[in-house]
Formats: structure tokens, sequence, C-alpha cells
């Protein structure tokens, strides 16, 4: 562990932390760039509900709508641009990291950004660059490379504090449901998942793969867990309370490098975004409830009363847990660029990509096969999503 992550943040606190639940759509942007000005494309990522992505960019940020498919809202700064822009579902409050150009915002700090009021409410400075940020309603999670940090969001006050391998792509995912407070995140061993279930006040520690970990997903309520290691050959799903591995599906025999995972809301299907298939999607998904005994605690004590669970899944007689072992459809992209995956509705799914691409594809679940596009936008200009 190096000592610039072990070192302790300092946290600015601004008044009026709490939560504004103001729909983003009726803000006003700010002015926008002149058309012939280039915006370079910096990161994509999915709000909670996976309903919105947020891009950011060489000069600031841009919400979009995924059904239909829209930009809500823009901010350009003259400033410089975000490398992570963080929603909450689609309430007000976001988290922005800067780059090194960024002369306000550098990569080192995490701004809590209240665009209801247009303001900073709260910042954390650390001694090293941010590799990534996660929310949730209760909670704010910074990722160092070798540390991360998890702290309330009402008061930003520090509650846990967890030590990872080396994790340059900031690999952390959380639970979603109010019921469950879980984190997902390296352990201190290569190919290792330290799985937090904080109200239960439990660590499990899962040998996921034999090499590094590339990419991880929890479900919504944080039972199951999917995997992928830098070989990229094989996604791998695991019971998070004693680390039971379900089961394996292999996305090919070659190496590739995993960009994405994404767990349909229904926990029936599987998607990955690679470098080798693009997007492919595999299931359908059913449980073996021999497998899955060990959940009764977590759903007993946390949520037995909800209704999209992972665990009423495992009601009834059901087959295996994966019906199909190998890619079950695909899709495949023009071109060289890192893509994240999700899933829509009617079996659909949603693809954005780092060239300024968005994707929705229907697929065929009982037969297979290629993706058919449904739609298809570029939502940066042309000249810009080349690069």
């Amino acid at each position: 562990m190096t000592s610039t992550d072990s070192a302790s943040p300092v946290i600015h606190p601004r008044e009026g932390c709490g939560l504004h639940e103001a729909p983003m759509d009726p803000l006003q942007p700010e002015p926008q760039l002149n058309d012939n000005e280039e915006t370079e494309l910096y990161s994509v990522s999915w709000n909670q509900d996976s309903g919105c992505f947020a891009t950011g960019t060489s000069h600031g940020f841009r919400i979009y709508n995924c059904n239909p498919f829209k930009e809500t809202f823009r901010r350009d700064l003259k400033t410089g641009g975000f490398k992570i822009i963080e929603m909450l579902f689609r309430c007000n409050i976001l988290a922005l990291v800067g780059t090194k150009v960024n002369t306000q915002y550098p990569p080192n700090n995490v701004i809590i950004w209240d665009d209801f009021q247009s303001r900073c409410i709260g910042e954390f400075s650390f001694r090293s660059e941010i590799r990534a940020v996660k929310l949730r309603r209760d909670r704010v999670v910074v990722v160092l490379e070798h540390k991360i940090y998890v702290y309330n969001f009402m008061d930003l006050k520090l509650l846990h504090q967890i030590e990872t391998l080396a994790n340059p792509r900031g690999l952390c995912c959380l639970s979603h449901h109010p019921n469950t407070s879980v984190l997902a995140c390296p352990g201190l061993q290569r190919g290792q998942v330290r799985v937090e279930h904080f109200g239960l006040n439990r660590t499990t520690l899962i040998n996921a793969h034999d090499s590094k970990i590339a990419c991880l997903t929890l479900t919504m309520d944080g039972l199951l867990l999917a995997t992928a290691s830098l070989r990229g050959t094989l996604i791998r799903i695991f019971n998070t309370m004693d680390g039971t591995r379900l089961q394996e599906v292999r996305r090919g025999v070659d190496r590739a490098d995993i960009y994405n995972i994404a767990l349909s809301p229904n926990v029936q299907w599987l998607a990955v975004s690679s470098d080798k298939d693009s997007t492919a999607a595999t299931g359908p998904i059913s449980f073996n409830q021999s497998s899955s005994n060990a959940l009764q605690p977590l759903i007993t004590r946390s949520t037995s009363a909800n209704p999209s669970s992972s665990f009423s899944f495992l009601k009834g007689v059901l087959p295996k847990y994966f019906s199909s072992e190998w890619s079950f459809a695909q899709f495949h992209f023009p071109g060289i660029t890192q893509f994240i995956t999700t899933f829509g509705s009617q079996n659909t799914v949603i693809v954005v990509g780092l060239d300024g691409s968005f994707y929705r594809c229907s697929f065929d679940p009982v037969n297979g096969g290629e993706m058919v596009k449904q739609e298809y936008v570029r939502f940066l200009k042309a000249e810009a999503a080349s690069r």
C-alpha cells in the first residue's frame, strides 16, 4: 500500500448537504459550446437503475436519458473537463472528479454537486488520484488505487476504510436496494473479491479467479456477484453471503478485455461487453435451491418483503443456474472502442461507447443468435466521436 493512499482525506462539508429530489429535466443548462469546438469523451457511466447515463467530457459533463433517448442537460465549463461523473438515480446530486488540466477541479478531489442549487455542497481532497466514486442514498464511496473510503452521505463522516490490492481500474460496486447495504471490491490477494455486508457487519472473501479481477457487478440487492478476470474467458456468479460459486459461463477461449458486466433487473440474463465480442448475452438464468440456502439469513432480516429481490427467483422448482454455458446472443460493433452495456425493456440491450455512440439492440430469448439493431444515435458530433 502506498503512503499516499493511506493518508486521511481532507473533507469540506458545505451547508445544505441533504438530497433534494428535484428532477433534472426542468433545469436550464449553461450556454452550450460553439458547434465548431471539439468535445472529447472521457467517460460514460450508468445511473443506479440504468435509466440514464452520464458522460464526462473535455468541457464538462452531459446527462442522457435512455428511453426515449435524449440529452437531459449539460454543463460546459471554461475551467476544463471531468473524468468521473457519478449520478444518484435521477435526483440533483452528482459526484464529480476533474482532470489534470481542469484548473478548478483536480483529479484528486471529489466534488459533491447539487445541480438544483448549482453549487458544491461537499468536497473530499486526497493526496493521490481518484480512481472511482460510487453513490447510494446513504453512502459516498471513494476509490483510490490501494484504498476505499466509505462515508455517510448526510454529514460526510468517514465510516469505513478498506485496503485493496492495486486497483487502477477503480473496481467497486454497491447494492442499491434500501434494505441491503453491500459493497464488493478487490481483496488483498490476486483474484480475490471482498464483499462487505454492512447491515450484517459481515465480510466475505471470495477467491473468484486465479488472475487479477478485471470487472465485477452486484445485483441491486447485493445478493449475487458476477466477476471476470484479466483473462476474460470466464464469467463467474457467486452467492455473496458465503462465497459459494453458483455457476460460470464461458465468454470465449481467447483472451479478452472485459469492459462491463450487466445483470438484467429480473436476474434472468447476463450481458458482457469486451474488446473481442462487443456485447454478448448469456442465459436464461435460473437458480438451484440447494446452492443458495446461505442467502436465507440475509433475506430473512432484510429483504423478505422485497418482491424484486434475487431470492424471489429461488422459489419453486427451477433447473440449474444457467441453461447455457456459452454466449447466447451477440452484437458486434464496427471499429474499436470501449463500450458499456445494460438491459432495457422487452429483451433489449442498451450499449454506449466512448466513441459517442448509443445502440439499442433486441435479442431473441428463445433462439438467440445475432442481436438486431433497433436504434443508433451519435450523441457527440462525428469528428469528436471518432477520436
